[in-house]
């Protein structure tokens, strides 16, 4: 019989999942096979090998307060896709589609993969589907690739549950949204996430999203959070790349900033990021990868070179809330 995918519960969400459907298939490796003479070959850009040791949060490692940071992976540098979650044409998550999704990003030369975010669907997917998704992860790339799992919700006690199990579940590093609709201070912000911190082992990426959530996370209060021995990133999704370079110069090397805006990306890692949570990334993301490596090592003619033929796509792909293509 068929799953109750499309029961009351989820009718709410069905045409959000129908687009994101749509993208994940697009996504697929059959769509970009018919598209890779158009993008660069894996040899064009650094391997994640490479670039994981630079300035990462790193297991054991001492960091601010003489705390040690217990993780597995290091936070990389480059180009982390923000993974979209392919479904079946019955609303069911396709885990094989998955695990070939995240072998294809491993062979592309993506430095990092994040799952159960906004792009994969987080929010309608039950718990049984988020096990699956994050035990098929670790399968195919633990170990190879660092694994962020999207844990952040309104409520910091169940945050602090979503990240224990994902530290379960073999995550290298927590990605957690700020608390959205309900607007808090920068002194809530500050102790939510110092509560989170506090209660699991694991690093945590910071993630400012204000056109989502409501709630801009200021450069003070992310500086003062970047103190934590386990906070260890930031995903900024503000657009506002002049904040790259007063946070690299206050909050030091080891401190991972991360663009959360494909079409301001290029600009945001010369300005002293690290990289980006790409969406783009799940289509072209060996063309991302390259763009990600000629900013990092400051070659602004190199990554806009890369960079001019996606920026179609970055446009395209947020024609509207979510990424959608018909």
């Amino acid at each position: 019989a068929e799953r109750e995918a499309w029961a009351p519960r989820r009718q709410i969400v069905g045409e959000c999942r129908l687009s994101m459907l749509m993208f994940a298939h697009l996504a697929s490796a059959a769509f970009i096979a018919s598209r890779s003479a158009l993008l660069p070959t894996p040899a064009t850009h650094p391997s994640a090998a490479a670039t994981a040791g630079t300035r990462a949060c790193v297991a054991s490692a001492p960091r601010r307060g003489g705390e040690a940071v217990m993780a597995g992976m290091p936070l990389p540098a480059g180009s982390l896709v923000a993974l979209a979650t392919p479904m079946t044409s019955t609303g069911e998550v396709d885990i094989a589609t998955l695990r070939e999704l995240l072998r294809w990003h491993k062979a592309e030369g993506t430095d990092g993969v994040v799952i159960l975010g906004t792009t994969g669907e987080a929010s309608t997917l039950t718990s049984a589907e988020k096990e699956e998704v994050m035990a098929a992860t670790r399968e195919e790339v633990g170990g190879e690739m660092a694994i962020l799992v999207g844990t952040g919700t309104i409520s910091t006690e169940a945050t602090i549950a979503a990240t224990k199990q994902a530290k379960l579940f073999g995550a290298d590093a927590a990605l957690v949204v700020t608390p959205y609709y309900v607007k808090p201070s920068q002194a809530g912000l500050v102790a939510h996430f110092t509560r989170i911190a506090d209660a699991v082992e694991l690093p945590i990426v910071l993630y400012n999203v204000p056109g989502r959530t409501g709630v801009d996370m200021s450069v003070e209060t992310t500086v003062a959070l970047s103190r934590h021995p386990r906070i260890c990133g930031l995903k900024d999704a503000t657009g506002d790349n002049t904040r790259a370079a007063p946070m690299r110069a206050v909050c030091g090397d080891d401190f991972r900033l991360y663009s959360g805006e494909d079409a301001a990306a290029r600009e945001y890692v010369l300005q002293g990021g690290d990289g980006v949570i790409s969406v783009t990334a799940n289509v072209a993301p060996a063309a991302v990868a390259a763009v990600m490596a000629s900013g990092r090592a400051g070659d602004a003619a190199a990554a806009l070179a890369a960079d001019g033929p996606l920026m179609a796509l970055h446009r395209d792909l947020f024609c509207e809330a979510s990424p959608i293509l018909d």
